[in-house]
């Protein structure tokens, strides 16, 4: 995207031989690990190839992660998925102290030192290794909470993952700092391959829900060697009064926000454990990951480019606010129709990539996506504050919607599953306004503008459901092949009109298409 004026680093405030240095030069430098300021001449350029780069990534793992699940939910049992679900809800929780938003510190800041790094990376060494102990204390806690002797050597096999994770947190950070996004994409598809066919093996092999501790396990391992491999810094020795308080208190409250913002994400997955079994949270846990899986292979990625740049746009209002409505204009025109889609065909989606055993996970899925259709462009508010440094908004808003969410699990839990997605689904609704209110307040960006970018994807997916949703209704006595072509063909066939019959959608779609068109 281009800048209206150099705000950020001006060329003038730059000796002359690190304006555009060459690769020799760069390679030579001590410091080579922490410069930014070789970016700055082609930021735009390294956006653009960045997303394009990590969008492919992401497509690559996608088809890898719905692949894996496909086989490994016909080779698997429902109380498999459950059992291990138990316990990743409470390794999740567990694993943002780990990191305690010290990744994101280094990311951010203008300028960083060897030494600060190396303490913190030292920091999250340290923090992994408290929480693996925790977790592993932990366990038979967990098996008496489910009433279920299995979980205790499940969770003691997941807590062994942790140090792998306190071991790549700076490199991964440096490598994003630097803009090497063509590295992480490497190493997150060899590290989820490995992953998966430890899983899958083990599978075969009869393991049974081990063959999903092993999922994580070889995937933990896998990533840590590459990191290492492919990163060339080596930590130094902790560093007393190196200037790293600063950074944590940065990370403080982006480690408060997921503290609280945990409860939100996987409070609906104990709930149902404890008063249901694992069976029962089988189906929801795999109905709402099915639902967040095409979402978050996009989402994430675009975040991980989209921060960067929007950080150093922070002070150039104009600038801002066009290069991040820009965006999440893009994620609307992909996402919205997407939802919309697998909604109408959930029954189709849940028995295609799921199996027939899964039957029950239907009507959770389409609920869910009725908030899933928003869902990706309301979360892009961390993106706005986290972008300029405000991460203490973040953590006050978790302390007003988490309550409101757990409320209403607790509301729809006597119904079951679906009871749950209905009631979580209708409070997540209530409360979007108001937190893209609150999370906009004294920023660049305001919520008439977002809804002005997002007007036409969401008018356009309407649309798509009021032709598609009839469509598939009179289609129920056919085949499920030839429901699925029918409602994609229409849904294509809505969306091509909508782009030859609106010149501003057009003018849309090439705005956002061109950039990727071009190199720099």
């Amino acid at each position: 995207m281009k800048h209206s004026r150099p705000v950020v680093v001006p060329s003038t405030m730059q000796p002359p031989e690190c304006t555009i240095p060459t690769s020799s030069s760069i390679d030579s430098d001590p410091d080579r690990h922490f410069r930014t300021d070789h970016l700055v001449s082609d930021l735009r350029g390294r956006s653009v190839r960045g997303g394009a780069i990590t969008l492919a990534a992401q497509g690559i793992k996608f088809v890898l992660q719905m692949s894996s699940t496909m086989v490994l939910a016909r080779l698997l049992t429902p109380n498999d998925f459950g059992l291990v679900a138990m316990v990743t809800v409470v390794t999740g929780f567990a694993a943002m102290f780990k990191d305690a938003g010290l990744s994101m510190a280094t990311i951010q800041r203008k300028h960083i030192t060897h030494e600060q790094v190396s303490t913190l990376f030292w920091i999250n060494v340290v923090l992994s290794i408290v929480v693996m102990l925790i977790v592993a204390g932990l366990a038979p806690a967990i098996a008496w909470f489910y009433d279920e002797p299995r979980l205790v050597w499940i969770t003691l096999a997941l807590a062994g993952t942790f140090i792998f994770g306190g071991l790549t947190v700076q490199h991964q950070a440096l490598l994003q700092r630097q803009m090497r996004f063509k590295a992480l994409a490497l190493i997150e598809i060899l590290s989820m391959a490995a992953g998966i066919a430890t899983a899958i093996i083990m599978a075969f092999l009869g393991c049974g829900y081990w063959s999903l501790a092993g999922l994580l396990a070889g995937t933990a391992v896998a990533n840590c060697a590459l990191v290492w491999c492919v990163s060339r810094w080596r930590p130094g020795p902790p560093v007393r009064g190196c200037g790293v308080r600063p950074m944590l208190a940065f990370g403080g409250n982006l480690t408060g926000f997921n503290f609280i913002n945990y409860f939100t994400r996987n409070g609906d997955n104990i709930m149902i454990g404890a008063a249901w079994g694992a069976g029962p949270l089988g189906i929801y846990s795999k109905a709402y990951g099915l639902l967040l899986l095409p979402l978050k292979q996009i989402n994430a990625p675009v975040g991980s480019v989209a921060i960067p740049a929007m950080s150093r746009l922070q002070n150039d209002p104009a600038a801002f606010n066009r290069f991040y409505c820009q965006t999440i204009r893009l994620l609307a025109y992909i996402t919205m129709p997407l939802v919309i889609v697998l909604a109408v065909l959930a029954n189709e989606t849940v028995h295609l990539v799921l199996g027939s055993q899964w039957h029950d996970a239907a009507p959770v899925f389409a609920v869910l996506a009725i908030f899933g259709v928003i869902q990706s462009v309301s979360s892009t508010t961390g993106w706005v504050l986290t972008a300029l440094g405000r991460t203490r908004r973040m953590l006050q808003w978790s302390m007003i919607g988490t309550p409101a969410i757990l409320i209403a699990f607790a509301i729809g839990l006597p119904w079951g599953p679906f009871g749950v997605a209905v009631a979580a689904t209708t409070c997540a609704l209530l409360l979007v306004v108001p937190n893209m209110l609150y999370a906009y307040w004294k920023t660049p960006i305001n919520l008439v503008d977002v809804a002005r970018a997002i007007r036409a994807p969401f008018v356009l997916s309407m649309t798509i459901l009021g032709i598609t949703a009839p469509l598939r209704r009179y289609l129920d006595g056919e085949s499920e092949l030839i429901r699925m072509i029918a409602v994609a063909c229409a849904a294509g066939a809505v969306g091509a009109a909508w782009f030859a019959l609106f010149p501003s959608v057009r003018q849309d779609v090439m705005q956002l298409v061109k950039p990727f068109l071009r190199r720099g």
